[in-house]
């Protein structure tokens, strides 16, 4: 852990290459990112779930929402680049996302349901994969080139970044 507040796991370093058992792990973080969140939040008043988990940062209920917008995202831009050659996908303005009132008003169950389902349809995405697949390319207006193996690696650092956003401040709140 940092003392950063934004990037509690640290923050994110892509590969140069990713091996048979890194890419292995990733899958197995991602399948768990739903069940980590949950535990998270679990016992969570509303006004616990409308607490920034830091000064000027989104609040619980905001950061569980995004994990799913942001991971619907992650789903499509590996079907698309298991289907397409190079795709150019489509960014989103994460910040506005979370700003709108589904996602500050929401029940954190809703995304949590959806998170799980989402999930589950994804690993069966991950598990009929063969190796050489993972070096197919998308473009990323903003990261540029990206192979799968990058995305993976992403996403697995992604899911326990924000559930350590909400565990971290639940150990500086004493929740």
């Amino acid at each position: 852990m940092t003392t950063d507040l934004r990037f509690p796991t640290g923050r994110f370093q892509r590969p140069e290459r990713v091996t048979d058992a890194q890419r292995a792990q990733a899958i197995a973080i991602i399948e768990a990112t739903p069940r980590k969140l949950r535990d998270a939040v679990a016992g969570l008043s509303d006004t616990q779930l409308d607490t920034p988990y830091r000064p000027d940062g989104w609040t619980v209920r905001q950061v569980v929402h995004h994990v799913p917008d942001s991971h619907m995202n992650a789903y499509i831009r590996f079907k698309l680049a298991l289907t397409e050659n190079e795709p150019t996908i489509k960014p989103y303005a994460e910040a506005q996302w979370a700003a709108l009132p589904d996602s500050r008003t929401t029940p954190v169950e809703t995304s949590l349901a959806m998170l799980d389902t989402l999930h589950e349809r994804w690993m069966h995405v991950l598990r009929a994969m063969q190796p050489a697949d993972f070096s197919r390319t998308l473009m990323h207006p903003e990261n540029g080139v990206m192979t799968l193996d990058h995305l993976l690696a992403m996403y697995a650092w992604h899911g326990p970044h924000h559930t350590a956003h909400v565990t971290e401040l639940r150990k500086r709140n004493g929740w």
